[in-house]
């Protein structure tokens, strides 16, 4: 019963899109509007590198190609070859420097909204779930099942997390992942957790793909819902045919094309690239892309995909460019995957990151010096140096940095700072912010530049100049040849 309190205003919405259900922040300009492309698209895949920002795709393109042996800047990721290209505005409605909710949802439903809610129209204040109940968005994963395409999504955080959760979800916090934070008179008022959201969506995610069982389950199954022995995911099992969970990557080599998939391969968020043991059954980017795109495309109508790094962001807020960029590269590995078992002609590619970080590249390294290093610089007739270069106060200094987070420099004095691929670089500005469990957190901010969106396919050509973030979801709608919100 809960649950139609979220679904029965957005149905109405749906039926009357044109009637301005949900007014919105929609910022645009003649020239921005997409027109329908001349081919339409069976398919749409959206690569989102969660805090994926200029400088770390500029970082990450020097540390694939160092990591194959190249001097690294003159190298390419992927997705950089794609012929369209544009800069994208990342602000939320009511923040300079935005969160991955309120950016998701721009994505996945054409408007711009608040910071911190999924789903939910600006004009609902974040953790009001009255609110929240009467101004749900329409998402782009609840208009493709309803044209009969196939949905899916493969993310690297959990399952539940604001970039996925905004296909498919309506909440007025990003956090109400299970009912543990949800306060008892909001679900008393109809507000629905995130991971119920994902198993009850209407017609169902066909393949949702990353970590989180603990969203799902009881204390007494190792996860954190309120009541100790609740399990969504034998609720789900038993509530449909032809259903089932997949918990490895051996698992996933069976997929089969009449099934309804959801693989849970982490307790909370899948292992970084950079500490995964040899042995891990935890599968790639890459290999959860391929069986997605494999599973999606079994549907004659076609599909739409997501696809996330979503802990390219969570290296950032470690202060671990490490991290970070071997997560941008494994993102860019999954493109190439994509990019091989596609049609170009019949299937979109957009490529693209929520926000930004406030990362930097800096300091004058030599050409090909590497990336996780300390800087070593040239002498003054360009000749490069064999020791590191000094900063003022007679250390060495890192090539890669931040100006807030876990590496902040306290006292005014620092040491020498940490290089290769597991150490925290180090930060300007100590940061500190509060968690929703009351903890606080220094992770390091987000930055609020402009991100890039790569394009390949039909409707690409929509790519092209600076884009407000809500107008990606009107390119997806004018590929699939459908009229994107008034």
């Amino acid at each position: 019963m809960m649950i139609r309190s979220v679904l029965m205003p957005l149905g109405l919405c749906l039926a009357a899109i044109s009637a301005g259900c949900a007014t919105g922040h929609r910022p645009s300009a003649p020239s921005e509007q997409a027109a329908q492309p001349a081919k339409r698209a069976r398919n749409v895949i959206v690569f989102i590198g969660d805090g994926m920002g200029i400088s770390t795709i500029t970082a990450a393109r020097i540390f694939d190609g160092q990591s194959r042996g190249m001097s690294g800047e003159e190298n390419l990721l992927s997705f950089e070859r794609f012929p369209n290209v544009a800069l994208v505005k990342t602000y939320n409605s009511n923040q300079q420097v935005p969160d991955s909710a309120g950016t998701a949802t721009a994505i996945h439903t054409g408007v711009k909204t608040r910071a911190g809610v999924v789903g939910i129209a600006p004009e609902a204040r974040r953790r009001n779930c009255t609110e929240a109940l009467a101004h749900p968005l329409p998402t782009i994963g609840e208009r493709v099942k309803a044209q009969g395409k196939a949905l899916g999504f493969v993310t690297t955080t959990r399952v539940t997390h604001a970039t996925p959760a905004s296909l498919y979800a309506h909440s007025a916090e990003r956090d109400w992942e299970s009912d543990r934070y949800i306060p008892d008179q909001d679900l008393e008022a109809g507000c629905v957790d995130i991971a119920r959201q994902l198993l009850e969506f209407p017609g169902g995610v066909d393949i949702a793909l990353g970590g989180g069982t603990r969203e799902f389950q009881g204390s007494s199954l190792g996860g954190q819902r309120k009541a100790v022995h609740e399990d969504l995911i034998q609720q789900w099992l038993q509530a449909g045919a032809n259903r089932r969970v997949i918990q490895s990557r051996s698992e996933l080599r069976s997929v089969r094309p009449d099934e309804q998939i959801l693989g849970l391969f982490a307790k909370s968020h899948m292992t970084y690239v950079a500490q995964r043991p040899e042995d891990t059954q935890e599968p790639t980017l890459s290999e959860m892309t391929a069986a997605a795109i494999d599973r999606l495309n079994a549907d004659a109508d076609g599909y739409y995909l997501l696809v996330e790094g979503g802990r390219i962001d969570h290296g950032h807020h470690d202060g671990k460019p490490g991290y970070a960029l071997s997560e941008t590269q494994a993102l860019a590995a999954a493109v190439s995957v994509a990019l091989e078992k596609v049609d170009l002609n019949e299937t979109l590619i957009l490529v693209t990151a929520d926000h930004s970080h406030t990362f930097t590249i800096s300091g004058y390294p030599r050409r090909g010096h590497p990336i996780l290093e300390n800087v070593v610089g040239n002498d003054i007739s360009g000749t490069p140096k064999t020791t590191p270069t000094l900063a003022a106060d007679g250390l060495p200094y890192n090539t890669l940095g931040y100006m807030n987070g876990p590496g902040a420099v306290v006292g005014g004095s620092r040491g020498t700072p940490q290089t290769g691929i597991h150490a925290t670089a180090q930060a300007l500005v100590p940061f500190s912010k509060p968690e929703i469990d009351g903890k606080l957190s220094d992770a390091a901010a987000h930055g609020g530049e402009d991100v890039a969106v790569y394009a390949t396919g039909p409707g690409a050509s929509q790519v092209h100049g600076v884009l407000e973030q809500n107008r990606i979801f009107d390119i997806v709608m004018a590929a699939f040849g459908w009229k994107a919100a008034e």
